[in-house]
């Protein structure tokens, strides 16, 4: 699939939002892609991630994806690699496998998320990989915000690159105007009137 295509299964579902978002990573953004409006057709979703599994030349054991939102695409993609799906959740503010989930020693992983702005969670769960002394293959994602600019320290495949401007809070021009609300878009909470 194109650009364009993938794209296009975003706005038809209603997945691509624009407003004032507080990204995972602190960064403010007039456009967010909420991927979990994507996979709530499951269609589309199996299409999406089949298209991101269909990319990936590695030989893959185990998906591990960070909860919340690399869940449903990291399951969807291991479906399409014949591999385990795990995912990795915060505990005391620190990723972890939890629920009786387990990496053994040199097993060949995949971790996966659905958008990447900086990298910042993937990062975590690489290092909780490794930790379990599992080989991290290398990352993958529905979305890649950073338009390849995302350092993770192993090889980086996405279905979907763009280039969308990040600011940092100081620094959103969107703050200075002070007319739209910053949201939080995974709850979908008004974090401030601005």
């Amino acid at each position: 699939m194109t650009n364009e295509a993938v794209l296009e299964v975003f706005k038809e579902t209603g997945a691509l939002l624009k407003g004032h978002f507080l990204l995972t990573s602190g960064k403010h953004s007039d456009s967010y892609l909420q991927c979990a409006r994507v996979m709530q057709y499951p269609r589309k979703g199996q299409q999406l991630c089949s298209e991101l599994a269909a990319k990936i030349e590695d030989e893959i054991d185990v998906v591990l994806a960070p909860a919340l939102g690399g869940i449903r695409a990291g399951h969807e993609v291991a479906r399409a690699l014949g591999a385990r799906s795990i995912y990795a959740e915060r505990e005391h503010g620190q990723f972890t496998l939890r629920r009786g989930f387990v990496l053994q020693p040199g097993e060949r992983v995949l971790i996966v998320e659905d958008v990447i702005t900086t990298g910042g969670s993937v990062k975590e769960v690489i290092k909780l990989a490794l930790a379990h002394g599992a080989n991290v293959v290398r990352a993958a994602s529905l979305v890649d915000r950073s338009n390849g600019t995302a350092e993770l320290g192993t090889p980086y495949t996405s279905l979907l690159s763009l280039s969308v401007p990040v600011y940092d809070a100081e620094e959103c021009p969107m703050c200075r105007e002070g007319k739209i609300d910053l949201v939080k878009p995974g709850s979908r909470d008004l974090i401030k009137q601005v």
